[in-house]
């Protein structure tokens, strides 16, 4: 294995570390423990690195895709345009219109006027596109990480809505194909995720029932778990594969031959254990009997997005020292913080790790999913952090960062 202390005198820190057969053994697990056949999406949202998204296209996954930039980087990494389905509450014409020209022909629609824009669109590119309704689905399991519908949401339409709407009637520029939903995320109990996918299966097939349109596709979501910044393994989901086949099977019984297609996806599972984040301690300070160990990675580097609960305290537990040598004497209970000038920057309150010192290079593990690319990285204008991939043998295969460009104004008269 590659020292990740030799990567972090190299490279720098902070430091992010990804290594692709972490990435495929996870898409292979998945692939394993969903319906044979089914199609796998990948969410780039977790990480859009183009190293990723190559090893998982590789594998005959497709793409969820939710922006023109994570458009880009799928044909950067030589995705088909074609494999990719575009999602979003909020598509621009322009957007739209530039994934039309790209060769996207599969949408997730979420209201009526997005179905409109989408048809007008397309009969102005000449293309016909598929599309798939998004659903508010009722809500199943309790023991959930986001709930994304089954309540009031801005994502998707109640099916009472979407029926009244005539969102299931094909138009000129765009033909119903199915339907899109997607309920929770971060489901560990499996027992859980079954009646999550039970309860979407149960809204598409009685509002395209009640449409009396047969679906080409069903894309049931995801929910798929994987621990965030601390130690711990993926969900094995060993029965999984089991039990939606025999709930497909008494449900829809040509699923099996494509008819429909049953589609799911995920982010945080194909994604989150490839990845370490490598950090330098920078101080150790004690104030009121508390014991602050400063980093040059804070909110601006991991764990800043809000929208998953974890802009004020991630809870990040460093596995140890880049290497693994601190050993498990001499633990205490630590609050973790980065270099941002604010209060708001706090990776950790209360995480119980060996003392380090100055200069200490920590390691954050399971933090290639919502890790960079779910982070304040534009807040104080710091520099961001450096991505490191690793491929067989633990060679470096791409090493990148992003970059904030600032321009001058327009002239215009100020």
């Amino acid at each position: 294995m590659k020292s990740l202390t030799h990567l972090a005198e190299t490279f720098g820190t902070p430091l992010y570390v990804y290594r692709l057969d972490k990435v495929r053994r996870a898409a292979l697990d998945l692939l394993d423990a969903l319906p044979h056949g089914a199609r796998l999406y990948y969410s780039l949202k977790a990480n859009p690195h183009p190293a990723v998204v190559r090893e998982l296209s590789g594998l005959g996954l497709h793409m969820e895709i939710s922006s023109p930039g994570e458009l880009a980087v799928s044909e950067h990494a030589g995705h088909p345009a074609r494999h990719c389905l575009y999602t979003g509450p909020g598509k621009t014409p322009a957007e739209v219109s530039g994934a039309l020209a790209a060769g996207v022909r599969l949408f997730s629609v979420e209201s009526p006027t997005d179905l409109r824009r989408i048809a007008e669109l397309g009969v102005g590119s000449g293309a016909t596109v598929d599309y798939l309704v998004r659903l508010n689905a009722r809500a199943a399991a309790a023991g959930t990480g986001l709930r994304m519908t089954g309540r009031s949401s801005q994502f998707g339409t109640d099916p009472d809505a979407a029926l009244a709407a005539g969102m299931f009637d094909s138009a000129p520029g765009a033909r119903a194909a199915g339907a899109h939903l997607f309920s929770a995320t971060n489901v560990a109990d499996e027992q859980d995720l079954v009646e999550e996918f039970d309860s979407v299966l149960h809204t598409a097939l009685s509002t395209f029932g009640t449409a009396g349109v047969a679906p080409s596709l069903l894309d049931l979501g995801g929910g798929f778990a994987a621990p965030f910044a601390a130690p711990g393994e993926r969900p094995a989901y060993t029965g999984l594969r089991a039990v939606l086949e025999e709930r497909l099977d008494a449900r829809v019984p040509r699923w099996r031959a494509g008819e429909p297609g049953i589609a799911f996806e995920s982010g945080r599972y194909l994604a989150a254990d490839c990845g370490s984040l490598l950090t330098t301690v920078l101080d150790v300070k004690h104030s009121r009997g508390t014991t602050y160990v400063v980093l040059d990675a804070g909110v601006n580097v991991l764990g800043g997005m809000s929208g998953v609960g974890r802009l004020l305290t991630p809870a990040v537990q460093p596995s140890a020292e880049a290497d693994g040598a601190a050993g498990d004497t001499g633990r205490a209970e630590v609050t973790l913080v980065g270099p941002l000038c604010t209060p708001l920057d706090v990776l950790a309150r209360s995480a119980r790790i060996p003392v380090p010192r100055p200069g200490d290079v920590l390691r954050i593990d399971n933090t290639g999913a919502y890790g960079l690319s779910a982070s304040l990285s534009g807040f104080l204008s710091r520099p961001p952090a450096t991505e490191v991939v690793l491929g067989a043998d633990d060679v470096v295969l791409d090493v990148r960062a992003l970059e904030t460009v600032y321009s001058a104004g327009a002239a215009s008269g100020r």
